[in-house]
């Protein structure tokens, strides 16, 4: 009898073991290998249509940064406004990452249509065959549910006809090419001369303090697209990032609401603004007696108790800073710096 307990004692304690650890280790995040010069980089088109005149922007730039660009015919098919039917752009994606030649792969446009073929990316082609992957704007649907579905670390940043600033390109080599231990990322000072002209480059501190957490993100109009889906964003304790382009206060102001009623912005360790280019209030026949944009910010943000900044580097400017999607990191709420605890590459 007491023999027959103790081996049902063991086996139970096995298996906690054994759901303890895959509940550990099949969570382990997924490093993609670094780029190297010479490269293959894959560019595709997720969401709306590019021009040819945009793919040539795209294939100059990459080449530029000493990497070969290719890509399929169907990156300037041409369906309604997207680059192609929801299937072929699905199957671009897929076939980058299958495609042992390609190294890294690059979004070449933002727009809309990345929520529409999520469901219809090969996921485990994606954990078998981990890369690069990195845009913005629309993207953010594409690069967040890759990393929830697969754990491989993404990357928020320019899109490819973008990258010929100095300051995207520097701390794009930083984090993708040979990456820094411990970066520390400051934002692009001169954004600071025309804040009388152009208030919403300003930056500033809405909640002072520290925070540490993974990081997660990207186009706020994107992630309240993704409340009540399998692909929303779990904010638990983590370092939100958010950013946005050519959106009314007002509008903003909803969103943020639905984040924050839908409980999960206060799940967050820290909060994490851009530049809203284009969302200080404009049309007064649209919202009369608007609040700025800082207000609405402000209003929404503080009374979340959580450390938070407005005004770093990242969204749709030609000055952007890469963040990768799953890595953990520092926020310095006072000194508006985002510290990269650990390298995002192999």
């Amino acid at each position: 009898m007491n023999r027959n307990i103790n081996r049902l004692a063991i086996t139970f304690l096995l298996l906690l073991a054994s759901s303890f650890y895959s509940g550990i280790f099949g969570q382990t995040i997924i490093k993609p290998p670094r780029l190297n010069p010479g490269d293959t980089i894959g560019l595709i088109a997720p969401g709306w249509l590019i021009t040819e005149e945009q793919l040539q922007e795209s294939i100059d730039q990459i080449s530029q940064l000493g990497f070969t660009p290719i890509y399929t015919e169907r990156i300037i098919g041409k369906f309604g406004y997207f680059s192609g039917t929801d299937e072929q752009r699905a199957e671009d994606v897929n076939e980058m990452f299958l495609n042992p030649q390609v190294k890294g792969i690059f979004c070449a446009n933002g727009g809309y249509g990345c929520t529409r073929i999520l469901k219809l990316i090969d996921y485990q082609a994606i954990i078998n065959n981990p890369k690069i992957i990195i845009g913005y704007s629309d993207a953010t649907a594409l690069l967040n549910a890759i990393h929830l579905k697969t754990n491989l670390v993404t990357f928020h940043g320019p899109i490819s006809r973008t990258i010929k600033y100095n300051y995207s390109t520097s701390l794009l080599e930083k984090v993708m090419i040979s990456p820094i231990e411990n970066l520390l990322i400051e934002s692009y000072q001169a954004y600071l001369e025309n804040i009388n002209e152009k208030p919403e480059y300003d930056r500033y501190t809405i909640t002072s303090g520290n925070a540490t957490g993974e990081l997660v993100g990207g186009n706020l109009t994107l992630i309240t697209s993704m409340i009540g889906t399998e692909y929303q964003l779990d904010f638990t304790n983590k370092l939100v990032f958010i950013e946005d382009i050519g959106e009314e206060p007002y509008r903003i102001d909803r969103m943020l609401t639905q984040l924050i009623e839908s409980g999960e912005l206060k799940k967050a360790s820290g909060i994490i603004f851009g530049i809203l280019r284009g969302c200080e209030k404009s049309d007064e026949s649209k919202a009369p007696n608007s609040f700025t944009l800082r207000e609405v910010i402000e209003d929404r943000m503080k009374p979340l108790n959580i450390p938070s900044v407005y005004g770093l580097s990242f969204g749709h400017l030609n000055n952007n800073f890469t963040i990768p999607i799953g890595i953990k990191a520092k926020l310095d709420a006072e000194n508006h710096t985002i510290e990269l605890l650990d390298i995002a590459v192999e």
